[in-house]
């Protein structure tokens, strides 16, 4: 039986969802409600301190594990809030756990979108421009850094969709 905290975040990153795959954003207020109801829920249950701690990890550890993905433009900002406050729900263990499996989620994502909108050159493309500059430096070259052309993006991904289908897949494995 899942406790409050669980259903509260499953409504939470459904909402998440639905909202990247119309509008391709995460709304702020919904990651802060998110936030401000994972903290109050914690401290509900008794253990201050402790709750206090995990709470404050679990959301480090979400931010912190999404960041370099949005540094290096892999990812949007309201994808790596997301991941914060799921964070915030289930702990910093949890939060990794759930990082991974949205990791290899949205790589299948990827590849279901680039199959259907036919992406498949310029992503690859793409793919070699980025990675020649280290086949080059493996030859004993020095690193020349790569900019992409304007407009050479192969697309983005809803990524908000598998944070979510990853979250409720790490609440459903704790119960099993």
């Amino acid at each position: 039986m899942l406790n409050a905290i669980e259903m509260i975040l499953l409504c939470l990153v459904a909402q998440a969802a639905l909202t990247d795959l119309t509008l391709r954003k995460i709304p702020n207020v919904l990651i802060l409600s998110g936030l401000l109801l994972a903290l109050l829920l914690h401290g509900m249950s008794g253990q201050h301190g402790a709750i206090t701690q995990q709470w404050l990890a679990g959301t480090a550890t979400g931010f912190f594990l999404f960041l370099p993905l949005y540094l290096l433009r892999g990812m949007a900002a309201g994808d790596v809030k997301l991941m914060a406050m799921v964070g915030a729900f289930l702990g910093p263990l949890a939060a990794l756990q759930t990082a991974l499996l949205a990791t290899l989620l949205g790589g299948v994502l990827a590849l279901l979108i680039l199959l259907r909108n036919g992406q498949w050159r310029r992503s690859w493309q793409n793919l070699r421009t980025l990675c020649a500059p280290l086949w080059w430096s493996c030859l004993g070259l020095p690193l020349q850094p790569v900019a992409l052309a304007a407009g050479a993006s192969a697309g983005g991904i809803p990524y908000g969709v598998a944070i979510a289908l990853a979250a409720a897949s790490t609440v459903a494995l704790a119960h099993r």
